[in-house]
């Protein structure tokens, strides 16, 4: 497929990945959704590192297992998957020729670590002024950190997220915890996205490419929020509080007869009928408890007596009384009750799509909404090498006899 054939906002837009594992594939992912053709190069019979990340592997049209897990699924959709190996001089060779030809590279290795390829950005610029490159590292391309690998548990940590997620310590089960995703992987991804739409945009005024210089460091640091702004201005640094919201109360999880419910009150009128519905019609003109403010104050006394009520009802019980008088709540689903939930399914967060390999392969949908051009599906994440020779061929005009002797020599 080339790219006047491929529907969407991007289609005009051809991206080389040569990033593996999460940050890159999400970034470069996005923009195959928004139209862009995506060209993923990846080591001839190894692959991205996630196809290994298993299992669970993805299942064939016989229900076999295959050697790709299904991690790799989540980041590598819209993309056309070409095997190369660029150690090799016939190899960089080809990964330069395709740079040529594209508007935009992403490679996540260490700091410096394509220039020995002759694939950095001031060597790949050489032969297209307008390229947009994006190189995606641990802690950036600068600072004391810099050569270090950098992964997503770690940045967590070193990034200040764990230090308030989790349990208080002098709690069951306390201590400090990782988002159960890879947070700063994902946000990173999403940067960078919108990074490489901002350098388009500029290219398209100015006629010029430019060097995009990301790092899960930064972007962990970045998305602290009201956290860092609370530590910024008081000077204290902010605790594990489990579920409990540090400016917001009550905004938490709450035992109920069978399980929890989520109550997420934000404002005083939310409050107010939130005293109604649990038969205390006196809490909302308490002034230990009628604003935000005088709520945080009192926190746990209140918190106490919620869940000496929330505890006589089951979940759904509460959720429909809430509901009912505008009190923001919810239950907490298992993925089994996400996907079967009314409100995901009518809009159409799984679908499916056949792999000529694979057959029918459950994916989760992207939840951009576009008028006028909306994210369309065009390839399912790929076998590791399923577009080479087509890419090869139809993109760098590579005859049957090169890819023949390519293909002996494994060079691709």
């Amino acid at each position: 497929m080339t790219k006047s054939e491929v529907s969407g906002a991007l289609s005009h837009i051809r991206v080389l990945d040569l990033s593996r594992i999460l940050a890159g594939p999400w970034a470069a992912q996005m923009l195959g959704d928004l139209g862009a053709e995506v060209i993923k190069v990846e080591r001839p019979g190894v692959g991205d590192d996630t196809r290994g990340w298993g299992p669970p592997y993805v299942t064939d049209a016989n229900g076999n297992d295959t050697t790709d897990s299904t991690y790799c699924l989540s980041a590598n959709r819209n993309k056309k998957s070409v095997t190369i190996d660029f150690t090799r001089p016939e190899g960089q060779s080809l990964v330069r020729e395709l740079a040529a030809r594209s508007d935009v590279v992403i490679e996540n290795f260490k700091v410096g670590g394509l220039k020995k390829y002759g694939l950095d950005y001031e060597s790949l610029r050489q032969a297209n002024k307008g390229l947009i490159y994006c190189s995606i590292t641990g802690f950036g391309q600068t600072g004391p950190y810099a050569p270090r690998a950098g992964y997503d548990f770690l940045i967590q940590g070193l990034g200040g997220l764990m230090s308030f997620t989790g349990r208080p310590d002098n709690e069951p089960g306390g201590g400090p915890m990782k988002v159960g995703v890879a947070l700063a992987d994902i946000m990173t991804g999403m940067y960078t996205s919108t990074a490489i739409l901002a350098a388009l945009t500029h290219r398209a005024e100015s006629g010029v490419g430019q060097y995009i210089d990301m790092a899960l460091l930064d972007v962990q640091v970045g998305v602290l929020s009201n956290q860092a702004m609370n530590y910024l201005h008081t000077g204290k640094v902010p605790q594990r509080m489990g579920n409990s919201h540090p400016n917001v109360v009550p905004y938490q999880d709450f035992h109920t007869s069978d399980g929890y419910v989520i109550i997420a009150v934000g404002n005083d009128g939310q409050f107010a009928r939130l005293a109604h519905a649990v038969g205390k019609p006196e809490w909302a003109d308490d002034s230990q408890f009628s604003t935000n403010a005088a709520r945080v104050t009192n926190r746990e006394y209140l918190i106490s007596r919620m869940n000496e009520i929330t505890r006589t009802r089951t979940t759904d019980e509460w959720v429909a009384l809430f509901e009912s008088v505008g009190v923001p709540c919810g239950p907490i689903n298992d993925l089994e009750h996400v996907f079967k939930d009314p409100q995901v399914i009518a809009r159409n967060m799984q679908f499916s799509m056949q792999h000529p390999t694979y057959g029918d392969m459950p994916l989760v949908a992207n939840p951009i909404r576009l008028s006028e051009t909306p994210v369309q599906y065009h390839h399912a994440p790929p076998a590791l090498g399923e577009h080479t020779d087509e890419v090869l061929s139809g993109l760098l005009g590579i005859d049957s006899e090169q890819l023949a002797r390519l293909r002996k020599d494994n060079i691709v």
